[in-house]
């Protein structure tokens, strides 16, 4: 509904009554109008109501709002204000038959209220995957300093090893109420083959609010999750999130954000490795009918307890993706990601006498291929490769995985 809002809109004003550029106030009627259909595009129908409410009282013959706000009350179930409206309309503006069709489609249709959009997935997919544990890439390692130093060779167990391996995956997303609010659940489960050691879960939970702030919008988000490794608790995290964007004079096909955010992890068998992260983010979008692409990079900050190997670090993250339509039905996707960190003391004094430095790329590819409107089949292609100054740290890793999805949407 909200591209119909917006097309209906636009037919309104060239069909129906006089442009609101003819008065005085036009620049704050027009703010007024952006800022609501802003928030239609955001799925914010309360905030987009009451702009254009205000709307209509400082421009009584801006006879697109009068539809729009129309429309809306008879989307959120207030049939006796959307038929007032609807009345006004074409007493007031004899509208044009295109638009007294969509006004008795509606009559006919009723009312019938807002109701919750419901978008949900699941996916089963076969892989394989060269390092499994994140063995070492060189079995080697040396300790101590000086004329102490001492070269070990490290077990079998903490090289790298292989298995394939059986992923199951399920995505719930559904609104909470009709001014964008989202809910949002999250679960996965991976099983090797063999090394049911390093078996993983996933367990995620969030909310999800648009609102707007003056001129700029903005999106918070809350999440809860819970990570599970070799059939036990490991990891609990607690996520906070905001993205603004403020309105900058660029193309329809761009659109520059800020995201800032808190992250804290609990480790439920490490003792000391308790951590909060802080994020600052940009983002630039590049949107169009067949193609979006995403370039980001940010600054973090890691605070841990005074036990943890390394102490407080501080890193950087970059992110380049592109997911764009092909011949043939086919949709490609390529993204890339890279993350430095780079500790602020020895990781172990008098025996890795070393600040740790990490960088960890992702190369990841998606091909996709639609069997039905609500099934696909994608073919990935993962590479990791984490480059450490620290040589037990170091591994490389690819993953070769088919999958297929269906989903209601």
């Amino acid at each position: 509904m909200k591209r119909l809002f917006a097309s209906l809109s636009l037919a309104a004003v060239l069909g129906m009554g006089a442009p609101a550029c003819a008065l005085a106030d036009a620049q704050e009627q027009h703010d007024l109008y952006i800022d609501a259909m802003r928030s239609l595009s955001e799925g914010r129908q309360n905030d987009a109501s009451e702009a254009l409410t205000r709307m209509i009282q400082q421009e009584p013959q801006h006879a697109g709002a009068w539809l729009d706000l129309a429309i809306i009350q008879c989307e959120l179930g207030h049939a006796a204000e959307a038929e007032q409206l609807f009345r006004t309309i074409e007493t007031r503006f004899a509208p044009p038959p295109v638009i007294v069709e969509v006004i008795n489609k509606l009559r006919t249709q009723g009312c019938k209220g807002w109701e919750p959009r419901v978008n949900m997935s699941v996916a089963i997919a076969r892989g394989v995957d060269s390092n499994v544990n994140q063995g070492a890439s060189n079995p080697n390692f040396t300790f101590g300093t000086g004329e102490s130093q001492f070269t070990l060779e490290l077990l079998p167990e903490y090289l790298p090893r292989s298995d394939h391996y059986t992923a199951l995956s399920a995505d719930y997303i559904r609104d909470l109420n009709a001014n964008g609010t989202i809910g949002f659940l999250q679960a996965r489960l991976q099983q090797n083959d063999t090394l049911s050691a390093y078996n993983t879960s996933s367990l995620a939970a969030g909310v999800e609010h648009p609102l707007r702030l003056g001129t700029w919008s903005a999106r918070g988000t809350g999440v809860l999750a819970a990570l599970g490794l070799g059939g036990r608790l490991y990891q609990r995290q607690a996520q906070l999130q905001m993205r603004l964007t403020p309105p900058l004079p660029l193309p329809s096909t761009l659109q520059f954000s800020m995201l800032g955010g808190l992250s804290r992890m609990e480790y439920a068998t490490l003792t000391g490795y308790n951590s909060n992260t802080w994020e600052l983010r940009g983002l630039l979008t590049y949107r169009t009918s067949e193609t979006q692409a995403q370039a980001s990079a940010g600054y973090l900050v890691d605070r841990g307890s005074t036990l943890r190997p390394g102490g407080d670090r501080t890193g950087w993250f970059n992110n380049l993706g592109v997911r764009t339509q092909l011949p043939y039905d086919f949709t490609g996707e390529l993204a890339w990601t890279r993350q430095t960190w780079e500790a602020e003391s020895f990781y172990s004094p008098g025996l890795i006498d070393v600040k740790r430095r990490q960088e960890t790329q992702v190369l990841r590819g998606v091909l996709s291929y639609p069997l039905s409107p609500y099934q696909t089949v994608n073919f990935e292609l993962r590479g990791v490769r984490n480059a450490e100054n620290i040589s037990l740290f170091q591994y490389n890793s690819r993953q070769i995985q088919v999958n297929w999805q269906w989903h209601n949407f």
